[in-house]
C-alpha cells in the first residue's frame, strides 16, 4: 500500500499507487492516469465557473430580494455550502496541474479536504431536513402553521452545520503533506499519522482506519439520510393522493428534482469508495476500473455543487420569478446609469 496517492486531493481514491512491474501495464496505467488527471482539471474548472457564480447568484436573491421564509432559508444554506465548496477548486485544479505538488501548505491541504467533506455533509443533512419538514406539514397542518418559523429553521440550519462540521472534522486530523523522493510536496489521507508505512501494524491500522472513514461517510452522508427522505416523501404522495391535492404538489418539485440529482451524483461515488475497500481491490481488473471510475464518479460528485443553481431556476417558479426581476432591475439600473451619464455629458 502507498499512503501517498498521485490523485485528486478532494473526492480521489486513497487505493494503492504501486505500478506493475512489466512495461506494457505501467504505460496502460500511466496513460490511464493521464487521462483521467486532464479529465479532472477540466472538470474541476467548469464546476468551479458555473459553482461560484450560479451559487452565488442563489444567495444573493435568496439572502436579499427574497422573503425570509422556512424554503429560502433552506435554499440559501444549500447554496452557501455548494458555494465555498466550489471556490476552493482552484486549489486543486493547481494541484493537478503542478502534476501533483502542494505548494499551499499543510493547513490548506487539511481544509480543501475537510470543505468538500463539509458540503456534501450540509448538503444531505439539509435535503433531509427539508424532506421532514415537508412531511411534517402534510401530515401534521395545524401543528406546522402554529410552530413552522423562519427562526425555527435557522435554528434547525445551524445544527445541521454543526453536524456536518463534526462529521467532516476527520479529515482536518488525517489529511497531511509529505516531501516525496521527487522533491515535491503531496496532499494525502495519513490515516496512520504515520512517516513510515513499512511496518504492517502501521499498514493494518491505515487499512482499518480508512475502512471505518468510508463506511461512517456511507451510512450518515447516504444511506440514512436518503432512507429518511425516501420515507418522508413516500408519506407526503400518499397524504395528497388521499386529499386528492395534485396542484399542491407542485412546489415539491424543486425539492425533489434537487434530491434526485443528489442522489444521481453521490450514488457511483458510494458505490466505488465501497469497491475501494472490497477484497478484490487488489486485482489487476478491479485497479483499473478504479483509476478509471474514481475520477469519473468524483466527477460527477463535483457537479452536483453547479446543478442545483441551475435546477433552482428552471424548476422553482418563484425563485425564477425572483430572478427574472432581479436580472431586469439590474439592467434597469445600468440604462438609468447610462442615461443619466450621457446627459451630464451632453449638457
Amino acid at each position: 500500500m502507498d499512503s501517498v496517492s498521485s490523485s485528486p486531493p478532494l473526492f480521489s481514491a486513497s487505493f494503492s499507487t504501486e505500478q506493475p512491474e512489466n512495461t506494457t501495464a505501467h504505460e496502460e496505467y500511466s496513460s490511464l492516469q493521464k487521462s483521467m488527471h486532464i479529465l479532472s482539471m477540466v472538470v474541476y474548472s467548469i464546476a468551479c465557473l458555473l459553482g461560484v457564480t450560479g451559487n452565488g447568484l442563489v444567495i444573493w436573491i435568496t439572502g436579499f430580494k427574497m422573503k425570509k421564509t422556512v424554503n429560502s432559508i433552506w435554499f440559501l444554506n444549500l447554496a452557501i455550502a455548494d458555494f465555498i465548496f466550489t471556490f476552493f477548486l482552484p486549489l486543486s485544479i493547481t494541484y493537478t496541474a503542478l502534476g501533483f505538488h502542494w505548494p499551499f501548505g499543510k493547513l490548506l491541504c487539511k481544509l480543501n479536504s475537510t470543505i468538500a467533506f463539509l458540503n456534501m455533509f450540509a448538503s444531505v443533512f439539509l435535503l433531509t431536513v427539508i424532506s421532514m419538514d415537508r412531511c411534517v406539514s402534510v401530515a401534521f397542518p395545524v401543528w406546522s402553521h402554529n410552530h413552522r418559523s423562519p427562526e425555527l429553521a435557522a435554528r434547525i440550519a445551524v445544527g445541521t452545520w454543526v453536524l456536518a462540521l463534526l462529521l467532516s472534522s476527520p479529515y482536518l486530523v488525517f489529511r497531511d503533506t509529505v516531501l516525496s523522493s521527487r522533491n515535491s510536496t503531496s496532499c494525502y489521507n495519513n490515516f496512520a499519522l504515520s512517516d513510515d508505512y513499512s511496518s504492517e501494524a502501521t499498514r493494518r491500522l491505515w487499512r482499518m482506519r480508512h475502512k471505518a472513514m468510508i463506511i461512517t461517510r456511507f451510512l450518515c452522508g447516504f444511506l440514512i439520510p436518503f432512507t429518511v427522505i425516501l420515507i418522508c416523501y413516500s408519506i407526503v404522495a400518499v397524504k395528497l393522493k388521499r386529499r386528492q391535492l395534485t396542484s399542491s404538489a407542485k412546489p415539491y418539485r424543486i425539492i425533489i428534482a434537487v434530491t434526485v440529482s443528489f442522489f444521481l451524483c453521490y450514488f457511483p461515488y458510494h458505490v466505488f469508495s465501497l469497491l475501494e475497500i472490497s477484497k478484490n481491490s487488489s486485482s489487476h481488473e478491479m485497479k483499473i476500473a478504479l483509476y478509471i471510475g474514481i475520477p469519473l464518479v468524483s466527477s460527477l460528485a463535483f457537479f452536483n455543487s453547479c446543478i442545483n443553481p441551475i435546477l433552482y431556476v428552471f424548476v422553482g417558479p418563484d425563485f425564477k420569478e425572483k430572478f427574472r426581476q432581479s436580472i431586469l432591475s439590474a439592467f434597469e439600473g445600468e440604462t438609468t446609469l447610462w442615461s443619466c451619464s450621457s446627459v451630464r455629458q451632453s449638457s
